[in-house]
């Protein structure tokens, strides 16, 4: 629910095309659905510009099938992250549409395709390891309308991989950077480029990258000033704070 369908119901209501008591039916889990395990927040897309978006992780097949049935009978787009086949499966059955991003581990509705973002967002993978990181950040930028492209395993350990790419770059409107190891990379994009640079650390390396957590030390000590950070292995955040961005 968002102002231009909320608009939509009041226009409708005035020419007689729909009773006030079915606009009500239609307004009445505003601003949130209480299902009893979750409570859907509809308002959100109408307060914020983007709608909630469903965490996979922990829930049960049932639980997130019955949570995105719920967003998308309100229509717009949806999408949940962290999720597996068995969700999917629980999805497919209640919104037959829906389809499964496998590598970004996340389910999608996509029904509205307007580009909502002013540019291009470019999505930077060092490794073919941080790829499934790097996908969740072009899913989610695309589902909230955006013009992506991708660069994947330019890392700096074959520098002039990345450089080949270099006037792609330069033509994004925001940057996402997903690295492990020690997570160099965003720093040598950020000195390539003159636009925010969202830099993801991964959980892929050996012991002494501890999980991600030396790439993300690395990049927020970056010497790059175009360069932010998001949690580890947050390719959600990254693609959803460069969404905004692009929309400015």
């Amino acid at each position: 629910m968002n102002a231009d369908s909320i608009r939509d119901l009041f226009h409708a209501v005035r020419k007689g095309d729909l009773s006030p008591d079915d606009a009500v039916q239609r307004l009445q889990h505003l601003p949130f659905e209480d299902l009893g395990f979750a409570k859907i927040d509809h308002h959100r897309k109408l307060r914020t510009g983007m709608p909630e978006v469903i965490f996979g992780q922990g829930k049960t097949p049932a639980q997130t099938a019955q949570i995105f049935a719920g967003l998308a009978k309100h229509g717009g787009n949806v999408l949940a992250t962290r999720a597996d086949a068995a969700q999917y499966a629980a999805v497919k059955k209640k919104s037959p549409k829906a389809q499964y991003r496998e590598l970004a581990r996340a389910i999608i509705l996509q029904r509205d395709s307007k580009t909502y973002g002013k540019g291009k967002i470019a999505v930077v993978s060092a490794g073919t390891s941080d790829i499934p990181v790097a996908e969740e950040a072009v899913v989610t930028a695309e589902i909230m309308g955006n013009d992506v492209e991708h660069v994947y395993d330019v890392g700096v350990a074959g520098i002039h991989r990345l450089l080949a790419s270099r006037e792609r770059l330069t033509q994004a409107r925001v940057v996402i950077v997903c690295a492990g190891m020690e997570g160099a990379l965003p720093s040598v994009v950020g000195g390539l480029v003159g636009v925010p640079v969202i830099a993801v650390p991964t959980s892929v390396g050996y012991g002494a990258s501890f999980k991600g957590v030396a790439a993300l030390l690395g990049m927020m000590n970056s010497c790059a000033s175009n360069v932010s950070v998001v949690n580890i292995d947050n390719g959600f955040g990254a693609g959803y704070v460069a969404s905004l961005i692009n929309r400015l």
